[in-house]
């Protein structure tokens, strides 16, 4: 992995996809899906490749032109951070879907688990060599978690909730695997039902997120966030499940602050970790000062090290404006220039 800055820089994983690539206006006036949506997308099918390159080019381009240290695909193929890889597994039967609570409360058609679960053949292995050929900076690709995928699944095989995390475990482990295999320098995992459903996680979460881990020669990360603000508009003031991950054996976690106000004397009991900390409000549009990042950026220096922060966004970017998002960056790696100078 290239030598990185003192507050290296990087977004979450998604960047806005143009509206002459996907339906912006029904992709946001919808929950984000667990199934195939390809109604979303505006090229015909046998254009839609070559679309989906071109854009992710764009996002490269524009998250290097911002100066961002740790580049993203923007995950720009998908039609939301899971389903890309969840619905690329087999086990599942996706033409008859079953129904599951999302983290609003209300129910969204998702995968119906009828066989066992697994990875047939490698789903991002293409992604990060087109990242990896286009840019010669650090990068990161993601992955759905293990528990998070099977929260967002209906369960008619196994019985087990803890068994079914185990078994997407094994298809992610494999996955990430392949990543680093293909030029990944991190990969993470997004994990955001850890927050949501913190019972269960306490049960077998971290155990799950091991599982997908074991074995693995590369630096990862993990994701746990409050959802997106455009479909989640509250926001608790701290995360329901957070000291646990100090028992994962990832290398980073990434969080966010912004939007929450986060209490970050929490980030004490993740000793040892690189925390990814997410300084950038998703709820609004408006593009925040320098200023502001930096401080929100040194709201977390007394319970964690500057070697040990990434100056990140709260969650992804998918719903912004692609001006505003262009902005956010750019105040990102402002922040991480003064703050470099002490």
């Amino acid at each position: 992995m290239p030598a990185l800055p003192l507050f290296p820089t990087t977004l979450v994983g998604s960047f806005p996809q143009p509206e002459w690539l996907i339906d912006r206006a029904r992709l946001a006036g919808r929950f984000p899906p667990r199934v195939r949506a390809a109604e979303l997308w505006r090229p015909a099918p046998e254009f839609l490749a070559r679309a989906q390159d071109d854009a992710t080019l764009l996002a490269i381009r524009e998250q290097a032109d911002a100066g961002l240290d740790i580049l993203t695909d923007g995950e720009i193929r998908r039609e939301s951070y899971s389903n890309h890889f969840a619905t690329a597994l087999i086990g599942l039967d996706l033409d008859n879907p079953g129904e599951a609570l999302d983290r609003s409360g209300h129910p969204n058609p998702v995968p119906r688990v009828v066989g066992a679960v697994s990875r047939p053949r490698p789903v991002q292995v293409a992604d990060v060599r087109f990242l990896r050929e286009h840019t010669d900076r650090t990068v990161k690709v993601t992955v759905p978690g293990p528990f998070t995928m099977s929260q967002q699944a209906q369960d008619d095989y196994y019985g087990d909730p803890e068994t079914l995390a185990y078994a997407y475990a094994e298809a992610v482990n494999a996955e990430v695997r392949d990543l680093f295999a293909a030029g990944a320098d991190i990969v993470q995992l997004d994990e955001p039902y850890l927050q949501a459903r913190p019972e269960p996680a306490r049960a077998y979460g971290v155990k799950a997120l091991n599982r997908a881990l074991a074995g693995v020669v590369g630096t990862t990360a993990v994701h746990l966030c409050f959802g997106y603000a455009a479909i989640i508009h509250e926001r608790p003031s701290g995360y329901s499940f957070l000291p646990e991950l100090a028992d994962c054996a990832c290398d980073q976690i990434s969080i966010e602050t912004a939007q929450s106000n986060l209490d970050t004397s929490v980030l004490k009991h993740l000793n040892g970790k690189t925390i990814m900390l997410g300084v950038i409000d998703l709820s609004d549009p408006a593009v925040e000062s320098v200023d502001t990042v930096v401080e929100r950026v040194r709201r977390a220096l007394p319970h964690v090290a500057p070697e040990k922060v990434v100056i990140a966004t709260d969650c992804g970017m998918k719903y912004l404006p692609w001006e505003s998002a262009t902005g956010k960056m750019r105040a990102m790696t402002g922040a991480a220039e003064i703050l470099r100078r002490g």
